[in-house]
């Protein structure tokens, strides 16, 4: 069971900026890593995956040109650097892990391994 851990949630102004971490005690090298949140009264929405060996990154639109996700092998991390925030972005995040990327979708059923998620919270 590939036990993933998210970290660098919190509070911060519109218009700031958050880096999300995953890391596991395991190699991540052949997974797919997918970023996504659940705001208070809405539905999970994936955000953005990438595979941790290979591969082009998939971004939602509601995030396409805010948010960058990068793989750090050294670290066996993966982030989520997130800019240009705004009260939307409200939610948990959550990493999860899974076999197969897409450039196109990020369908979560193709995740079957997911952290305990960090709390965003975007508010002045």
């Amino acid at each position: 069971q590939l036990q993933l851990v998210e970290s660098g949630g919190g509070l911060v102004q519109p218009g700031g900026s958050l880096r999300l971490s995953c890391t596991a005690p395991e190699s991540l090298d052949y997974y797919c890593i997918g970023w996504f949140r659940q705001g208070p009264g809405k539905e999970r929405e994936g955000v953005s995956s990438i595979h941790f060996s290979q591969g082009t990154p998939f971004y939602s639109d509601s995030v396409k040109g805010r948010f960058t996700i990068s793989v750090d092998n050294a670290k066996n991390a993966v982030y989520l650097q997130m800019n240009g925030l705004n009260p939307e972005d409200t939610a948990v995040y959550y990493c999860a892990g899974g076999f197969v990327c897409s450039a196109y979708s990020l369908p979560a059923g193709a995740f079957h391994h997911w952290g305990q998620g960090t709390q965003v919270t975007v508010s002045s």
